[in-house]
């Protein structure tokens, strides 16, 4: 089944064409890794799944919905997609289980004794059990974004996009918040994750995606893209991150 399918999409900035016509579907339960050097379109492309990035043309189908479409109501798509960035966007002014419980009980209308429980259940899965009541800035960097992965999972998404979840981070938590995401891929949770860690890539990815500017150049299993790659632009990037 087709979660996420992704034609002729096109993202101009004025004369900079950052994503040139390009063709991308994701299946059901799939996990997806985009790979590719900064500035290549990896980012921009994640982002347009959940319209973050408006498309300059090109159709985006998230379960069925065209979200290009002006007379889709992206709102309810979102609902679906959760969605964890670089620099983790929480509250810093709310406590972590106020973040996590925020938007099931603001936009789901959720009882506040569900949403608790449903907080404290994601918190044992984020390996945060302790940190219900804990102040945001008191958190370390992999913390933080391992709550902001609880809070993404509170609306019980059917799709995770995951925009460089680690680059943010001090090498040594790193290993923390990939532990998490394996064990999302694990559960058969649909994920696209743009990232530079090429271990996680190859561990965990079902397929791999190769993006340099603006395109697609390549796509394949991970065995396909890391032991056997074709293209060679995606060769010499190998050789450069290996």
């Amino acid at each position: 089944m087709i979660k996420v399918d992704v034609k002729n999409l096109v993202k101009n900035y004025g004369s900079n064409h950052v994503l040139k016509n390009v063709d991308f579907q994701v299946q059901k339960n799939e996990v997806v890794v985009i790979i590719g050097p900064s500035g290549s379109g990896k980012s921009t492309l994640l982002r347009t799944l959940n319209k973050l990035e408006e498309p300059t043309s090109g159709s985006v189908v998230i379960d069925g919905k065209d979200i290009a479409d002006p007379k889709t109501d992206i709102n309810k798509v979102r609902e679906n997609i959760g969605m964890v960035f670089q620099h983790f966007n929480l509250f810093n002014n709310l406590s972590v289980g106020d973040n996590i419980m925020l938007a099931p009980v603001e936009l789901k209308k959720e009882n506040k004794a569900e949403a608790v429980k449903q907080a404290q259940e994601l918190l044992k899965i984020v390996n945060l059990s302790q940190k219900f009541d804990a102040k945001v800035q008191s958190l370390s960097g992999g913390q933080k974004q391992r709550i902001a992965i609880a809070r993404a999972l509170a609306m019980n998404p059917d799709i995770m996009l995951f925009d460089e979840p680690t680059s943010a981070l001090d090498p040594e938590m790193v290993g923390d918040v990939l532990q998490v995401m394996k064990r999302l891929a694990k559960d058969g949770m649909t994920m696209v994750v743009v990232t530079h860690e090429m271990g996680f890539a190859r561990e965990v990815a079902d397929r791999v995606v190769f993006v340099d500017e603006g395109k697609i150049l390549e796509s394949g299993t991970p065995e396909d893209i890391f032991e056997h790659p074709k293209n060679p632009r995606l060769q010499s990037f190998l050789e450069k991150v290996l």
